[in-house]
């Protein structure tokens, strides 16, 4: 199986064994705490379940910088964001050597992780900018992912942490969340040794659905491995329990008997566009996929973001040796009246648009609250009905 990144074995920052995960959750209860952001929490979850490995905790502020700027911190770890604990306020932490980090997004804020702190440091506004420059390439406060990045304070509190809780996600989707690890266990358990990755965050038309398959086909690939963002999106996207039924029943109908699996895992999008694809690959590489898919605009948002600039920054930017698994750039996909089946568009250069059955977001969402089933050029009949029943239930 195909090595995580950086290191022969993953390492997760979940405490497993349960005599010390109770320890410690003992033990926190008596420390100073401090309720963290959403994005602070994702990345806290990320680590736990070895997703970010081998990251031991949250970044200071030059490993940030770092990061930031060429992919690689001060001691020469590639990784490909900021990684931060931002605070608005740690008058509570003053001279602390151990901290618990308590969740936002849980009712009561449990305990999610224990950090030993090593530093607390001020970012400042030109670090702050600097950062957000490089990784978002805008400083446009209506991106989401920069409004979020710079909402969450100044002051950043590193060290290596424990994970002790992996948020709501393995509470609110226990059949769909997975750790990086368990899915490197599942991939072993299924017998698949070249396995492509897909990443989601909205739910699969007939043109994603045919490009696993292609990707599959062309790659020579035993395993697909469909991995969903359960974590916080914009608002008017699709929440995360409709998505995971809309794809399980295409799944279901439409791919042979172990080629497919339906994961996700837990995050807030960023929506850094080139950046988060080279996060969402690291990430990939972790949880053991050779391959991964990348398309047009790849998590991108609006029009901050060239086409295929998700693409060209492996090859332009990330460094040589960084990453071992292997990108499957992939173009907009559609269905074909002329050749009657989804094809890749710039694979189909005696076409116009017309000959496309293209509908945009908004056209398709219409049509979907008015109960209207998209043609099955576009999407599977059984899909567009879970997602017509929940367009239908807002109403």
């Amino acid at each position: 199986m195909i090595k995580p990144v950086g290191s022969d074995e993953l390492q997760p920052l979940f405490v497993y064994d349960p005599d010390r995960h109770h320890e410690l959750l003992h033990e926190a209860e008596e420390l100073p705490s401090v309720v963290i952001s959403s994005q602070a929490a994702g990345n806290a979850v990320m680590m736990g379940g070895g997703y970010f490995s081998p990251l031991r905790g949250f970044m200071k502020v030059a490993d940030a910088i770092g990061a930031a700027q060429t992919m690689t911190t001060t001691d020469g770890l590639f990784f490909p964001v900021p990684v931060l604990c931002l605070l608005e306020n740690v008058d509570a932490l003053e001279g602390a050597e151990r901290i618990a980090l308590r969740d936002p997004n849980v009712e009561g804020n449990p305990v999610l992780a224990i950090m030993d702190v090593e530093s607390i440091e001020t970012v400042s506004d030109d670090q702050m900018a600097l950062m957000t420059d490089r990784v978002y390439r805008t400083d446009d406060m209506e991106h989401p992912g920069v409004a979020a990045f710079n909402g969450q304070g100044r002051y950043a509190v590193s060290g290596p942490i424990q994970v002790l809780h992996f948020s709501y996600f393995q509470d609110d989707f226990p059949d769909t969340f997975r750790t990086a690890v368990e899915i490197r266990n599942e991939i072993a358990e299924r017998g698949w040794s070249r396995i492509v990755a897909f990443q989601t965050r909205n739910p699969m038309h007939l043109a994603h659905e045919e490009l696993c398959h292609m990707a599959m086909d062309r790659l020579g690939c035993d395993g697909l491995v469909i991995h969903m963002l359960l974590g916080k999106l914009k608002p008017g996207d699709i929440p995360a329990p409709v998505r995971d039924a809309a794809i399980r029943k295409m799944v279901e109908l439409y791919f042979p008997p172990n080629s497919a699996m339906v994961t996700g895992y837990g995050f807030d999008m960023l929506y850094a566009g080139p950046r988060e694809a080279v996060l969402h690959a690291y990430f990939r590489q972790n949880m053991g996929a050779t391959h991964f898919i990348i398309g047009r605009d790849h998590a991108g948002v609006g029009d901050y973001y060239g086409a295929f600039d998700a693409q060209s920054i492996f090859d332009e930017e990330v460094p040589e040796g960084a990453l071992e698994i292997e990108i499957f750039k992939a173009d907009h996909t559609a269905w074909s009246n002329k050749l009657g089946k989804v094809v890749m568009m710039r694979e189909a250069p005696d076409h116009t648009k017309e000959d496309f059955v293209l509908l945009s977001g908004t056209k398709v969402r219409q049509m979907l609250s008015e109960g209207v089933a998209p043609p099955k050029e576009f999407s599977r009949p059984e899909v567009a009905r879970i997602l017509m029943d929940y367009y239908q239930s807002l109403k």
